[in-house]
């Protein structure tokens, strides 16, 4: 049997049934990101019907004006080709259809921006009343037509006579919907006029109060030029200009200008470097298509690594989302991208070639943009170890600096530099602080470029520089070794003597790289099954202490300690009390159990110099320490 509701045969084709109301509710309301862009869509209408009426007459005026009415409402009235009845049926009476004159007013044509019907929804946002006046310059004899659309999704069309001074061209007029009459507004519309349609090649102008007593004039918000596109009579006024445009439309005074030119898209504009650092990411840059705003913070239109630079670009070729609000991204962005991203990165390249004030103050102000296009780029690469400055035991210096004395010997965080910087400084051994961002991996990539010579710093190019101490000294201190790291055995230390300036500095912390590599394959056998265990096994030697406790035996506190150590109690807290400070002077953040070993070593060694406990404690009558005590005290 045949269900009657799935037609004849169950298989017919049906429509869908539509809630007209719901479909203008989603375009006009869902489609756009706010109400802000329906003076977008009324420009991007009138623009395309302007162009379109130049196709037929060159000379054709191409204006378009925003006015406001009685009753807080707006009219937006254009010189544009303009439309018969039949036109504005097929236009505005089916939403979403693509017709032969809809082809004609953009759908299928370079040179215009929008779809006229899909546009004049926009205007949904604030009004609830749309009305549309309209006489055709490309049929002069023909009527002209009143078309007003309801939020309801209901529509009436009246056909006009047509007299013979008629203006040809569209007008658009809209009344305020309920808290919506600030978008009507006259500063309003001019402000957001200025900002969607600024580059515009129409004289688009918003009439606008003067004085409480009525009086009006009319704005131009349109400039006559690209202002990158314009005359000037020399380079000298044309970077003048730039600036100028910089500072009232992104807000800042630029570093400098880079011309960017893309003819395979169109695509034309300036990218200007920012006056202060950022931090990494994206950069979001002002978008024009067809000299129509997309948007002031696109993302996607350069690399990551570009991120000290704004763009200011108009395309023709690039491909808008349904909302216009953002690209598509296509293989014509790609070409784009990469296009944009060459030019930027050839200005960068020929900039820091030279000792001008530019090139010092991107140096000073972006060496982290540099950085990153170092890690994607060889030959920035080369030139960034010739001009960047990082951070050594010597001051600042270049890489190309520190390679002429040798090796270019670098930490991997600034906790370890921290730590080696000071016995480094003192016994003239160059280290680099890599442990900035991007650094460690630029010299990661320095390593395995020709003629360079860049490892890491291990813990033995410390200790070749730290003095042994006397053999006689070394042979004395062989038990108190042993008992200082049976000590410290928890906190994964060994404990070593060395003689080391400055004599201030009673410890320091060095990690080994070879013992963390042992150690994890120690822990991996641990937690492997037996097979496995066993092959890891074979790899595996007796992991050494996680790092190395390196005592000052220049240090008079140090010694003191030493002299201390059948004192088992106070000998353990004084050791893991200059643990935890070594810990500290490395910058490093105290974990929990270095903040109780703090707290326990420092118990014990107010106790010990207070005289309220301790098994060796000799006290007087009156509770004070011994002569002797005083003097074995740490």
């Amino acid at each position: 049997m045949t269900d009657p509701a799935l037609g004849t045969g169950g298989d017919a084709a049906q429509s869908f049934q539509v809630d007209l109301r719901g479909v203008v509710d989603l375009l006009s309301r869902h489609l756009y990101s706010g109400p802000r862009v329906y003076v977008r869509e009324l420009l991007q209408n009138a623009t395309d019907a302007v162009t379109a009426r130049r196709a037929l007459d060159v000379d054709a005026p191409a204006r378009v004006r925003f006015r406001g009415t009685d009753g807080g409402g707006l009219e937006v009235t254009d010189t544009g080709v303009g439309l018969t009845p039949d036109e504005a049926r097929e236009l505005l009476a089916t939403v979403g259809r693509s017709s032969k004159r809809d082809l004609e007013l953009g759908g299928g044509r370079t040179e215009f921006l929008g779809q006229f019907g899909i546009g004049l929804l926009s205007a949904f946002t604030v009004s609830d009343r749309i009305e549309l006046e309209s006489y055709s310059a490309a049929h002069p004899d023909a009527p002209g037509v009143r078309w007003v659309g309801h939020s309801d999704g209901t529509y009436d069309l009246t056909v006009l006579d047509r007299t013979p001074d008629a203006p040809v061209g569209s007008t658009v007029r809209l009344r305020p919907r309920r808290d919506m009459d600030h978008w009507l507004a006259p500063e309003t519309v001019a402000a957001l006029a200025t900002e969607f349609g600024s580059l515009l090649p129409l004289d688009v102008a918003v009439e606008v109060p003067l004085d409480a007593a009525g009086d009006v004039a009319w704005r131009r918000v349109t400039e006559p030029d690209l202002p990158w596109r314009a005359t000037y009579l020399d380079d000298a006024a044309r970077e003048r200009a730039l600036v100028h445009y910089c500072e009232r439309t992104l807000g800042f005074t630029p570093l400098a200008c880079i011309d960017l030119d893309v003819p395979l898209t169109g695509a034309s504009g300036v990218a200007f470097v920012l006056p202060a650092a950022v931090p990494p990411g994206g950069g979001r840059h002002r978008v024009y298509l067809k000299r129509m705003l997309v948007g002031e913070r696109v993302d996607g239109l350069l690399p990551d690594w570009a991120f000290y630079v704004r763009c200011v670009v108009d395309a023709d070729g690039l491909v808008p989302t349904a909302s216009r609000e953002a690209l598509y991204d296509d293989e014509a962005l790609l070409v784009t991208r990469d296009a944009l991203a060459g030019q930027v990165r050839d200005w960068t390249v020929r900039t820091l070639r030279t000792t001008s004030r530019v090139a010092r103050e991107l140096v000073a102000t972006h060496h982290l943009a540099v950085r990153s296009l170092a890690l994607v780029d060889d030959e920035m690469l080369d030139l960034a170890a010739q001009v960047l400055p990082f951070e050594t035991s010597d001051g600042p210096r270049t890489l190309a600096e520190v390679a002429v004395e040798g090796a270019v010997v670098h930490t991997t965080s600034i906790e370890e530099y921290r730590r080696v910087a000071p016995i480094a400084r003192a016994q003239g051994l160059l280290v680099v602080n890599a442990g900035y961002v991007y650094d460690a991996d630029l010299l990661g990539r320095l390593s395995a470029r020709a003629g360079w010579d860049v490892r890491p710093l291990r813990a033995r190019d410390v200790a070749q520089v730290l003095d042994h101490v006397a053999p006689g000294r070394e042979l004395a201190l062989l038990d108190t070794l042993r008992a200082a790291t049976a000590a410290v055995r928890d906190l994964d230390v060994e404990v070593v003597v060395r003689r080391f300036a400055p004599e201030d500095l009673p410890a320091v912390l060095l990690d080994d790289r070879d013992d963390e590599h042992r150690r994890g394959v120690a822990a991996a056998v641990d937690a492997a099954d037996d097979l496995w265990g066993g092959v890891l096994a074979g790899f595996a030697t007796e992991p050494a202490p996680a790092r190395r406790l390196v005592l000052n035996d220049a240090s008079t506190t140090v010694r003191r300690l030493l002299a201390g150590a059948h004192r088992p109690d106070v000998f353990a807290a004084g050791l893991r009390s200059l643990y935890v400070t070594a810990v500290l002077l490395a910058g490093e953040p105290l974990r929990g159990r270095d903040a109780t070993t703090m707290t326990d070593a420092m118990t014990v060694l107010l106790e010990a110099g207070l005289g309220t406990a301790g098994p060796d404690a000799a006290r007087d009558p009156e509770g004070s320490a011994t002569t002797d005590d005083q003097e074995d005290a740490p």
